[in-house]
């Protein structure tokens, strides 16, 4: 009968998945674990974890999100252990920070 009871709890977890919702800031970093059903999309995962509110900054029309990395869209279904991540607006374009850079560095010298 405990075997019985064992399994019966473990197939009923089957249709969840452990994953994580990820935002930095540069003072702060919010790291969010959630169980959530096997058909939840990134869109659905970061409502779920409350980030929104925290950080009404975050407006999931205008700020990328991705999967470790790699740019995905909001209705991406996700797999046990994924980490959901949150990208910020760059404040800077990367080619003009450089250029910023060199011409600083070109008035040292």
């Amino acid at each position: 009968m405990h075997l019985r009871g064992v399994l019966l709890k473990s197939m009923a977890n089957a249709d969840e998945i452990t994953i994580e919702v990820v935002y930095a800031l540069p003072e702060q970093a919010y790291r969010i674990p959630l169980k959530v059903k096997t058909a939840t999309t990134i869109g659905q995962a970061i409502e779920l974890s409350g980030l929104l509110q925290r950080c009404p900054e975050v407006n999931l029309n205008q700020n990328k999100v991705g999967i470790y990395g790699r740019l995905k869209e909001l209705d991406t279904l996700l797999h046990e252990g994924d980490q959901v991540e949150i990208y910020r607006q760059l404040k800077v374009d990367p080619k003009e920070a450089r250029r910023i850079r060199a011409e600083k560095k070109n008035k040292k010298d």
